[in-house]
């Protein structure tokens, strides 16, 4: 991947991050704070952000609340900060408050291939063997063979069958088209608990990626009966050339250093956010390099091939569980072809690419690209949290006790 010249992090308001309607939506963020040397809890309020650690000490203990829309926007908090504070503290500071990723215990999965358009991006990542060069090929040439035959294909289907003997007979079959259209979706691990970076924070390719990019996703906040009660925006970073080279490298590509990025903020259903509002999001998606170079790009939920409910069910059920609940990448339209840096080469990052990814209802997400070996390094797991709120009277089955920094 080609560097760029350094340049200044991107100025984050209150404004800039908040969805349109905010002063309607019920939204939880984290935050670090010094005080209590631990993440809290907290309700976004208009441009102030209230700690209701004392009432939920951990996201996931929150999203088990049936009343949990209500807690965030009515309950008494403990200590506030300003939004915009939060935003312009630099990332990764342990001395001051800054946002974290807003979920903390919750496994983070991710929903693969389901959208057409970037399936057939993923069959070209297979067939060039992840190399950018031959991409415009392939592309061709599927666009020939597949023509529009997946669009509006329900996957499992009788007409997904006939599709799939028609691309064994061309020899263009596929193990991303077997989750596309068959009857099984793609679910993986994306990312360890609690690995996730927030609005704000670097996010992490590795340096040797030469083929990569963003992937704008809706992520659901799931709790641990399998109930949505959430969601967010996600970055589920792709780098197309290694996993290209062989889908068990999968793993490589995907979990790296600060290489999932989730926030701002949760919204949680409620009577003015519900799943069908969830069902007709709109992501867009822009990158602005240092060099002055803008990508735009957009999904929408509404061109998903398997509705989210069947993506939660492949997730969690009988033969799954999730005690603390989960969150699930739901996937991505956008898979960018134009190219960047040379004439057949394709598009991806530059060191330094500031990527926002944005929704109406659910705010900005906001990120800059670095090597995934300088990003700053994960050391806040699960054994650092437990012992957070054990010192901070946190740790019991009910409600009540000291709030976030103490009493």
């Amino acid at each position: 991947m080609e560097s760029t010249p350094a340049r200044p992090r991107p100025h984050l308001t209150a404004g800039s991050v908040l969805p349109e309607d905010a002063g309607r939506a019920a939204l939880v963020a984290r935050v670090h704070d010094p005080d209590g040397d631990g993440p809290c809890v907290a309700a976004v309020r208009g441009e102030h952000v209230v700690d209701l650690t004392s009432l939920a000490p951990t996201v996931s203990d929150l999203m088990e609340r049936e009343d949990a829309a209500r807690v965030v926007h009515e309950a008494d908090g403990g200590r506030v900060w300003r939004l915009d504070d939060l935003l312009g503290a630099p990332p990764g500071r342990r001395d001051v408050p800054h946002l974290l990723a807003p979920v903390d215990l919750q496994v983070i999965k991710a929903a693969g291939v389901t959208f057409a358009r970037s399936l057939l991006e993923r069959v070209i990542e297979e067939r060039t063997g992840g190399d950018p060069a031959q991409a415009a090929r392939v592309r061709a040439h599927l666009g020939k063979v597949v023509g529009g035959r997946l669009d509006g294909i329900r996957p499992g289907s009788p007409e997904a069958v006939k599709v799939k003997e028609l691309l064994v007979a061309e020899g263009l079959w596929s193990q991303y088209l077997e989750v596309g259209i068959g009857p099984d979706p793609e679910v993986f691990t994306k990312a360890p608990v609690l690995s996730a970076v927030g609005t704000g924070a670097d996010i992490g390719v590795l340096r040797a990626s030469v083929w990569n990019n963003p992937e704008p996703e809706a992520v659901l906040v799931v709790d641990a009966h399998g109930r949505v009660r959430g969601v967010t925006l996600g970055n589920d970073v792709n780098l197309r050339d290694i996993e290209g080279r062989s889908a068990l490298l999968l793993s490589r590509a995907k979990d790296n250093n600060a290489s999932c990025a989730i926030g701002p903020f949760v919204r949680v259903l409620d009577g003015d956010f519900g799943l069908d509002a969830v069902r007709g999001l709109d992501i867009d998606l822009r990158v602005e390099g240092a060099d002055g170079y803008v990508l735009r790009g957009s999904s929408s939920l509404r061109e998903i091939s398997r509705d989210v409910l069947d993506l939660v069910a492949a997730t969690h059920g009988a033969h799954h569980q999730y005690p603390d609940g989960f969150v699930l990448f739901t996937g991505t339209l956008f898979a960018p072809t134009e190219d960047r840096h040379a004439p057949g080469a394709g598009f991806t990052h530059a060191y330094g690419d500031v990527v926002r990814i944005s929704s109406p209802r659910l705010g900005a997400l906001v990120n800059t690209v670095v090597p995934s070996e300088e990003a700053a390094p994960w050391t806040f797991g699960v054994g650092a949290l437990m012992r957070s709120l054990a010192r901070r009277g946190l740790l019991r089955d009910s409600p009540g006790g000291p709030g976030c920094a103490g009493p």
